[in-house]
């Protein structure tokens, strides 16, 4: 037994990269509580258990005294070969997990094992078991068992079990990391993805860059006759993607963002980094998009939130605005207070009389006794006109 333990630790050593020094403190650790069940050793003595280095001999003790059993043989191999066992279990766990750690940000391939409640587990071409949730599946997927599948490494897990491999095909980054794989001009770095957005499934926005002037960032992303954009479309089961040049010139960049919508004038408000876009009223659906989806692509696009309008909207809105403070203007009331109320929320009289000190008080400038003021002109006039009414 002695010299054969030895053999086997050294050739786990080799073959899984276990210190052997670990395996023989694990042993022995493991083999105190083996021996104690069978000398039924009192709690308050203190029972070792050695295994020579050289040799591979293996001595128990109560206290300073060594135990003599002829169970101890068949005791310390069947503990050596449950600690083992062990021991190799946790080591391929921490191989898998640190090789899978490092691939987290890529795309890894595999084949769909089964399913379990909505959720897909993919074999990782049997190095490993990867989770794809329902919430990171494609509305366009539609995989059966053993069919092939790509996938983005979105996160690894420590479990009891085994690590926990996140896989996703709806995140934004999947569709990022397939531009890396099918452009070269991406993977070399001479064209950036700058930004993207993507409702999984629907559509994608990539922004893209290139710092050499000769390359044409959008051309390369596209392919000779559309390849590269196609074998992405492929991947994604048909998912439109539209590839917007990148500019430093933010007016150019919201326009390019919009597209194919043609923009008539953009209005820019840095400080709370909001722009209104002003477009033709053939243009106003086109690019606002199906339920709204090409504005909010483009809003994220851009980290900018913006708000689609027509000239004749626009009017419109200001005759309400108004039409709204005209009929606002109390005794005592400027016109810079009616708009700071207008602006927190209380654009109407019957607003005004319901609220509370406090509440107008919210809107800039006003204070509790002009509030109060305020609130006793709106319910005096709203009293007249149902006297005159």
């Amino acid at each position: 037994m002695s010299s054969e333990l030895l053999a086997i630790l050294d050739h786990i050593e080799r073959e899984r990269g276990i210190n052997k020094d670990v395996l023989i403190q694990a042993v022995e650790s493991a083999m105190v509580s083996a021996v104690k069940k069978v000398v039924g050793a009192k709690t308050s003595e203190n029972i070792r258990v050695t295994i020579d280095r050289a040799d591979g001999k293996i001595h128990a003790y109560i206290d300073e005294a060594e135990i003599k059993s002829v169970d101890f043989g068949r005791i310390a191999a069947q503990t050596a070969k449950q600690v083992i066992i062990q021991k190799i279990r946790e080591a391929e766990k921490d191989v898998i997990f640190h090789e899978f750690s490092a691939k987290v940000g890529d795309i890894v391939s595999g084949t769909v094992y089964r399913f379990d409640k909505g959720n897909i587990i993919i074999d990782l071409l049997g190095k490993a078991e990867g989770l794809m949730p329902k919430r990171e599946q494609s509305p366009r997927d539609d995989f059966r068992q053993g069919q092939r599948v790509r996938a983005y490494v979105l996160d690894v897990k420590r479990e009891a079990k085994g690590p926990q491999i996140i896989l996703s095909r709806t995140s934004p980054l999947f569709v990022k990391k397939l531009f890396e794989l099918e452009v070269p001009e991406i993977f070399e770095g001479i064209v950036e993805v700058r930004s993207i957005s993507r409702e999984a499934g629907e559509r994608t926005k990539i922004a893209v860059w290139s710092k050499d002037e000769k390359v044409d960032c959008v051309g390369a992303c596209v392919g000779m006759r559309g390849s590269r954009v196609k074998d992405i479309v492929t991947e994604l089961q048909g998912e439109k993607i539209d590839i917007i040049r990148w500019s430093d010139d933010l007016r150019e960049y919201i326009t390019a963002a919009l597209s194919p919508a043609k923009i008539t004038e953009i209005r820019l408000d840095k400080a709370n980094q909001r722009a209104q876009v002003i477009v033709a009223e053939d243009q106003l659906s086109l690019a606002i998009g199906k339920h709204g989806q090409n504005v909010r692509l483009a809003s994220r696009l851009i980290s900018w939130d913006l708000d689609i309008r027509t000239r004749e909207e626009i009017v419109q809105e200001k005759e309400v605005a108004k039409k709204a403070r005209q009929e606002m203007m109390l005794d005592g009331v400027g016109e810079k207070i009616v708009a700071a109320l207008i602006e927190a929320g209380f654009d109407s009289l019957e607003k005004i009389k319901d609220a509370t000190v406090e509440q107008l008080t919210q809107a800039k400038g006003v204070g509790d006794k002009k509030a109060e003021k305020i609130i006793a002109a709106a319910k005096e006039r709203l009293s007249k006109q149902d006297e005159s009414a």
